[in-house]
């Protein structure tokens, strides 16, 4: 039987309170000294252009919910538990290559079950949408032994290595990160299912949200691994936007897990084996009305960052859930925001679409002081919406930006949906992380949704691999744009792939799961 979760009424109370230590190296001694973590705390303020931001911040009780730690779980981690894997979202896979790699070879593919089956928001067939990154975990042999007293959910090809999704086809997924075949038997999730899973990581817990209603309600799933069942069902009733999906992938800080929903709202849970309970919930809404949030939440210290559907950038002290800055983005963002700390400050790069705009209009790159919310610099990429039937296409940026490495450390790379704009439907666009100069163009063959990522080489030569929505593949040498390789390889890949070693593994509409080996 499931356990049913509904956010109830709720007290307005405000966190507050430290304890704890963490590590810090004294420079002149050279040993791992122990400083009251608190100190590490960004300061519990609010700048002027948060007043753009008109919220409520629903609070269970008075305990105090200050953050326990303020250490990155995913950084450590075995494997990549989370969509762009790490709290900074900056996609630091770890891929590697040998010498300049020139081929793309399938290693193995998996087809999921496709479902025929009709609803008001059109046929989902199988396969992978957006954002869809799986999950890779490597098992140690004790987490093995755990999983191996529920016998009844595993195959003859549960291994060490898995990769998890959620696929379209409203089922997850669990497959042998060697063979491609499955490990463990799919779980019925209800509904279809878009964005990408998250893996907590200091529980056996799996947290999914539904992307699209084929029954409702729309919901936030917590599966408990150990029982591989669905033990958790999360689901709103005071939402201020009337749309209920959960794209976004959640993350765990400092004990508690924060998940952005498309109803508006930012939830903080706490968390235990197979259970989430609400702590808080952040209500907000700017010039009148409240936007949905598709986008993955960034974090640096105790400061969590994301974009919305009506252009908005928030900075939100998740100690308090209060509004920190404010950023207005000039139109739909989607795409999830990434951080990288230069010189000691942490810099946010984030990209919009061309949606409420019209037909006509601009992409808006933008690199921002994550501290304050000041404008570094903006580049504007002209880029069109076009019309598909009764539907229609936004232009722009759906992707998450790559920030460059090794001998592109001041680059970043976004894959842009031109639709026109230019001679190329979709391209590769590469700029200065200093200036916000573009530095070149790949072209595409269709546009891309998928965010691209990175290999390197023994000379720390960075390469990117990406596919677009014809279902191509590329391989480019990131600090020149040379194409390297290029081939169809499937229907169309929408979704954002994982990094194993030089391997990516990535789904595609319609019912592909493909392993790439990187040669």
């Amino acid at each position: 039987m499931f356990i049913k979760v509904l956010a109830a009424a709720l007290l307005l109370t405000s966190c507050s309170g430290h304890s704890g230590e963490s590590p810090v190296v004294n420079a002149d001694s050279l040993k791992v000294e122990q400083v009251p973590y608190q100190q590490l705390f960004l300061p519990d303020t609010a700048y002027s252009s948060a007043a753009a931001v008109y919220y409520v911040i629903e609070n269970k009780d008075s305990a105090d919910h200050t953050l326990k730690d303020l250490t990155d779980r995913y950084a450590a981690s075995a494997g990549s538990f989370t969509f762009r894997k790490n709290l900074m979202r900056d996609a630091d896979f770890g891929g590697t290559v040998t010498g300049e790699p020139t081929m793309v070879e399938v290693a193995w593919r998996f087809d999921t079950w496709v479902d025929n089956r009709t609803t008001r928001f059109g046929y989902w067939a199988g396969g992978t949408g957006w954002t869809g990154q799986p999950v890779y975990v490597k098992w140690n042999d004790e987490q093995m032994e755990k999983f191996r007293t529920d016998s009844q959910s595993l195959t003859n090809e549960f291994s060490n290595e898995e990769i998890i999704f959620g696929s379209l086809c409203s089922k997850g997924y669990f497959l042998n990160f060697n063979t491609g075949k499955e490990s463990r038997k799919s779980i019925d999730l209800h509904n279809t299912i878009k964005g990408s899973a998250s893996l907590d990581p200091e529980l056996y817990n799996l947290y999914i949200g539904h992307g699209v209603p084929r029954a409702m309600p729309m919901s936030s799933l917590a599966i408990d691994l150990l029982q591989h069942k669905i033990t958790t069902i999360f689901s709103d009733n005071k939402a201020w936007r009337d749309w209920a999906a959960s794209d976004s992938s959640p993350v765990v800080v400092g004990g508690y897990l924060f998940w952005p929903g498309e109803n508006g709202t930012l939830y903080k849970f706490s968390r235990s084996q197979g259970a989430l309970e609400l702590v808080s919930a952040l209500r907000y809404k700017v010039r009148g009305s409240a936007p949905g949030i598709e986008s993955s939440m960034a974090v640096y210290r105790n400061y969590g960052y994301f974009s919305d559907n009506h252009g908005n950038i928030l900075c939100v002290n998740l100690n308090t859930m209060k509004p920190v800055w404010h950023y207005y983005n000039h139109d739909d963002s989607d795409g999830t925001v990434v951080l990288r700390e230069e010189e000691g400050v942490p810099y946010l790069y984030a990209a919009s679409e061309v949606d409420k705009q019209g037909y006509n209009g601009l992409c808006y790159i933008v690199k921002i002081n994550a501290l304050n919310g000041s404008l570094i610099w903006e580049q504007k990429v002209p880029c069109k919406r076009i019309g598909l039937g009764s539907k229609s296409l936004d232009g722009g940026a759906y992707s998450t930006p790559l920030l460059g490495r090794g001998d592109c450390a001041d680059m970043i790379f976004i894959n842009m949906c031109r639709n026109g704009a230019s001679k190329n439907s979709g391209e590769l666009m590469a700029f200065s992380t200093t200036d916000g100069k573009q530095l070149y163009a790949v072209p595409y063959k269709l546009f891309a949704w998928s965010s691209p990522v990175g290999f390197y080489n023994e000379q720390n030569q960075m390469y990117i691999f990406s596919g677009d929505a014809g279902g191509n593949v590329y391989l480019i040498r990131a600090k020149d744009g040379k194409l390297l390789f290029t081939k169809q390889m499937a229907n169309n890949f929408e979704s954002s792939p994982v990094v194993v070693g030089n391997a990516a593994v990535v789904g595609s509409r319609t019912n592909g799961i493909y392993k790439f080996v990187i040669k």
